[in-house]
Order: structure tokens, then C-alpha cells, then sequence
């Protein structure tokens, strides 16, 4: 009995999978016992290095720090998805002197580091660490938001641009109408790993100024002393893992409410249509 995919694996193959399996465990678990070991020993979990978090300022500032982050990456996402959009359907138009010149502007985009960009608009346009850390982000992001969809487009059934224009719609209506949903909602999973990273990024304003959160905590660490280093750099790790799993989980929600309404509107639709053939 085999899979599309693969042959089922046999006995001797499961026993090597469970073997392999079972060494990567007690591998991962050493690693992991030998790290704690370690800070241990440095007297990294004595209770008065994480006492710190007791005080109100702390948090405060580690509030601050998250609400500077969640900021730019809201403008950024928000600038960034529509801009994607636009430049996708520059770059997949049928006209030679619209496609080329988007062409070679999304990989100059993709290509430049977003520090690069952020350092650029802050020096030469002399703008505050804020816009300077939100232009690079959507710089960046909106050329690879074009990338993602336009890989959504091309990767649909050829079938779904013809019947588009043979119900009358132009190239630019069945390209906006029939072909970016469905791009969207297939490329979905990518679009919300790039709304991550896009997250992660803000990061880098710390090389501007930007006040985001790993930057107060860098300061927070600065006063505090080295001794409190680990702690606050465990918690701001632990913060922004939270933030991206929130994230992650909250467009997933928005996917799958979206696809219960399409398959709703398609379950109601297929009714009326059969009676309209009827009559």
C-alpha cells in the first residue's frame, strides 16, 4: 500500500524513524539540561536577578517599548499589503514598459537591507527614527507582498484568467476581481510568515534610535547593570515570541473565518443558480 507522495515506510523502516527519533530527544534534552546547568552555575535563576521585575518602571518601560513596536509594524503592514498589491499587478501587466521597470525596482528593494534603508531615509531626509524605521519596513515588505501574490497568480489554473475574460472582464478586472483572491487566500500562510518577520524587523530601529522594545531593554540592561542582562533579554525574547504567535494565530482566524464565508456564499449560490437554469 503506498501514498501519492511516498511508499508507506515498513517495519524496519518505522524502527529506524523511532530510533532516530528517540536519539534526537535525549540529544535536544542534554543540550537543553546543559544550558540550564550552565546559567546555573553563573547564578542566573537566584531570585534577586529577577526581582527586578517587581518594579513598576520596569514594566513601564518594557510597555512602552512593545507599544513603539506594535506601532510600526501596524503602519508598516497597513502601507506595505496595498503597496504589495499594486506593485504586483505592475509587475505582471502585459504592457513591456510598466513590467520591466517594476521588475528591476522590486529586486533592487528585496535585494538592500532593510537597516540600509532605515539609515538612508533617516540621514539623508533627515527624518525622526519613527519614519525613517516604518519607510524601510514597508520598502522592503511591499516588494516581497508583490512577490508572494504575484507567485499566488501564476500558480492558479490558466482556466481562471480565460473564463474571466470570457465573461467580458478586462485583463486589469479578471486580474483584480477572479485572480488576486483566490492568490491571497492560497498564499495566505506566506503572507503571515512575511507579517512576522515584517514584526521582527522593527528590531532594527535600534540602529536609528527607534525606542522599540529591544532597545528599551538594551537601556533598561544599561542601568540595571550586566547582572540583570539575561533576565531582561529572556523576557523581551519571551514578549516577542508571544507578540508573532499572536499574530500568526489571529490571521489564521481571519483565514478561516473568511474561507467558512466563501464556502457559505458558494453552498447559497449553488441553489439559485440551479433553479435559474431551471427556468
Amino acid at each position: 500500500m503506498s501514498s501519492v507522495l511516498y511508499d508507506v515506510p515498513g517495519p524496519k523502516a518505522r524502527r529506524v524513524s523511532l530510533i532516530g527519533s528517540i536519539v534526537g530527544i535525549v540529544l535536544i534534552g542534554g543540550l537543553l539540561a546543559f544550558a540550564v546547568s550552565t546559567l546555573a552555575q553563573q547564578g542566573i535563576f537566584e531570585a534577586q536577578r529577577w526581582q527586578v521585575f517587581a518594579i513598576p518602571d520596569v514594566w513601564k518601560l518594557i510597555g512602552d517599548g512593545i507599544v513603539a513596536t506594535l506601532s510600526a509594524a501596524a503602519v508598516a503592514a497597513v502601507i506595505a499589503f496595498p503597496l504589495g498589491l499594486l506593485l504586483c499587478l505592475l509587475r505582471i501587466s502585459e504592457v513591456p514598459a510598466i513590467r520591466i521597470p517594476t521588475r528591476i525596482v522590486l529586486e533592487f528593494l528585496r535585494g538592500m537591507p532593510v537597516v540600509l534603508m532605515m539609515l538612508f531615509v533617516l540621514l539623508v531626509f533627515a527624518t525622526s527614527p519613527f519614519v525613517a524605521v516604518v519607510t524601510g519596513l514597508v520598502l522592503y515588505n511591499s516588494a516581497v507582498f508583490a512577490e508572494i501574490i504575484r507567485a499566488g497568480i501564476q500558480s492558479l489554473p490558466k482556466g481562471q484568467r480565460e473564463a474571466g475574460l470570457a465573461v467580458g472582464l478586462t485583463s486589469f478586472q479578471s486580474r483584480l476581481i477572479v485572480e488576486l483572491p483566490q492568490a491571497i487566500r492560497r498564499m495566505m500562510p506566506s503572507l503571515v510568515a512575511q507579517l512576522v518577520v515584517l514584526l521582527k524587523d522593527t528590531s532594527l530601529g535600534y540602529i536609528v534610535s527607534y525606542e522599540e522594545l529591544l532597545r528599551k531593554v538594551q537601556l533598561m540592561a544599561d542601568v540595571l547593570g550586566p547582572q540583570y542582562l539575561f533576565p531582561v533579554f529572556f523576557v523581551a525574547a519571551a514578549l516577542y515570541i508571544t507578540i508573532n504567535f499572536s499574530v500568526s494565530r489571529l490571521a489564521i482566524w481571519i483565514e478561516r473565518r473568511g474561507s467558512k464565508k466563501a464556502a457559505g456564499g458558494v453552498a447559497k449560490a449553488e441553489p439559485a443558480a440551479v433553479e435559474a437554469a431551471a427556468k
